[in-house]
């Protein structure tokens, strides 16, 4: 275990560090008043970095109007004498900005129709923004579904961990609501992670300018999970391409000595953080697999055909060809057991009174078992899981593998949440695969799960966590033909009112 551990703090440096893949937060949230952006004038020095290809160092006159691979007075392969050891004034911050949005247009071949304002805080003033309101039937739907996946007990308020998560690995996000980019430093000064931040956010800028992403729906895990396949992983795909320019075509920004990782905080959660990592790890490959095929007119293609399950950014080819089942669930609740119906925090965004996981949330519920310290035992072995190259160091740019055999032929699913008059929870979770066989299979890797978190079989069908352990509760498994049934509720003698299915 303490070589796996070792093992995944590497990685998780790897990846905030040189990649940038945590840097995409699309989020709605409302930050702090940005910088003022200011056109300044080019007046490029050469610089002491080493080049194999050496950049423009002679100012070149702007042209007559806005062209790609320009912006706000600068060119994309100008050389900017700015140091980011002491910080960023706001002079050196807009001369970046602008030569980094000329970058991503020369990338991405399509030009901002406005300037970007961005703003650099700390991390702490990032994990003391205020979080949204949520209400409490809104808490015990989302507490039910990351108990269903056995991330978070009961004892644990699930958003309140999420949180937690997101502000210990966060390295920016771009606001739609503001139309603003906020870089989070880990240096107590207003710096930089050289331009992987940057160059990420500013995509998901130039998105919301063309494609309006903020009005994209995405009100489940699986909408969430796949049409940020899209979004997250074309911003990934742009700042991969960018970055490779850096060295040789392009002089760049490094990265401040006091900018590195500190480590991962010991309430880091690896099962969210896998959850949350997919559009940044799969969404890439999806992206590039347009791009490679049909170019930058296919990828823009995309948001007009956007992909409906994680399962179609898994695989590429199943885009288009294999739409998810749209799978259909009743209610048969008896007793003081009452559906839950959350009301959405945001009242511009509708939420459905369901909950759809997809292929990446189950391959996540699975490969946690291997990180976590309640039980040594693994429903999937590391290997399984984490990507590793010939040289046996982990793909950065793909790190994890949602194609788990457990996983594989998710067809659709459908979650319905109840709670009774004591404020317990339970969830009726019908999961529908391309066959029998794949149901079967799910299943067998599902009742390996429920034994490693201390589940024992009372009936043929029905399973019990005693109470002291995380996830104390009974659990039905049904599977007919190519459709698993599972239903949760605190004791066997809660199944059936929570579902006739059960009794």
């Amino acid at each position: 275990m303490r070589a796996l551990a070792t093992v995944l703090v590497a990685l998780l440096l790897v990846l905030s560090g040189c990649s940038g893949v945590l840097s995409g937060e699309t989020t709605d949230a409302t930050t702090t008043t940005p910088a003022d952006t200011q056109t300044a004038s080019p007046s490029p020095t050469t610089t002491t970095q080493a080049a194999t290809q050496t950049p423009t160092t002679t100012p070149r006159p702007d042209p007559e109007s806005d062209v790609l691979g320009w912006e706000n007075g600068y060119w994309h392969d100008d050389v900017l004498s700015v140091t980011t050891d002491d910080g960023l004034n706001e002079t050196e911050l807009d001369a970046i900005v602008a030569r980094a949005m000329a970058r991503v247009e020369n990338v991405r071949e399509l030009e901002f129709n406005e300037t970007v304002p961005v703003e650099i805080i700390t991390r702490a003033e990032y994990q003391n923004q205020s979080q949204e309101e949520y209400s409490d039937d809104f808490r015990a739907f989302d507490n039910a579904k990351f108990e269903a996946m056995f991330f978070v007990g009961e004892d644990r308020d699930a958003l309140d961990v999420q949180n937690t998560n997101r502000g210990s690995n966060v390295l920016g996000y771009y606001s739609p609501k503001e139309d603003a980019i906020v870089i989070v430093a880990n240096s107590d000064t207003p710096s930089l992670d050289a331009e992987g931040t940057l160059s990420h956010e500013l995509v998901h800028a130039l998105q919301d300018q063309h494609y309006n992403i903020s009005s994209i729906s995405r009100p489940t895990r699986e909408l969430y999970n796949a049409r940020n396949g899209l979004i997250e992983g074309e911003a990934n795909y742009v700042q991969r391409l960018y970055l490779e320019r850096c060295g040789g075509e392009w002089e760049c920004l490094e990265a401040p000595e006091s900018s590195g990782g500190g480590g991962v905080p010991d309430d880091f959660h690896w099962g969210i953080y896998f959850l949350n990592f997919f559009p940044y790890s799969d969404g890439p490959g999806f992206v590039g697999q347009m791009y490679r095929t049909q170019g930058w007119d296919g990828v823009n293609d995309l948001y007009a055909n956007l992909p409906n399950s994680a399962e179609q950014v898994i695989y590429p080819q199943k885009y288009g060809e294999d739409e998810p089942t749209d799978v259909t669930l009743e209610d048969t609740n008896a007793g003081d057991w009452e559906r839950v119906i959350p009301e959405s925090p945001n009242p511009d965004q509708e939420r459905p009174a369901y909950a759809s996981l997809g292929q990446s949330a189950l391959s996540s519920m699975f490969a946690y078992t291997f990180t976590d310290s309640y039980n040594q035992s693994r429903v999937v072995q590391p290997q399984e899981f984490i990507n590793y190259e010939d040289n046996g160091r982990v793909n950065s740019s793909d790190p994890f593998n949602y194609d788990l055999r457990y996983t594989r032929g998710w067809d659709g699913d459908r979650m319905h949440v109840y709670k009774n008059a004591d404020g317990e929870t339970a969830y009726v979770w019908k999961l529908v695969w391309d066959s029998p066989e794949d149901a079967a299979q799910f299943v067998t890797g599902y009742e390996r799960l429920l034994q490693h978190w201390g589940a024992h079989r009372v009936s043929e069908n029905v399973w019990v966590v005693p109470e002291g352990e995380p996830f104390a509760d009974a659990f039905y498994v049904s599977v007919e033909g190519d459709t698993v049934t599972i239903v949760n509720a605190p004791t066997t003698d809660d199944l059936p009112d929570v579902s006739e299915t059960a009794a």
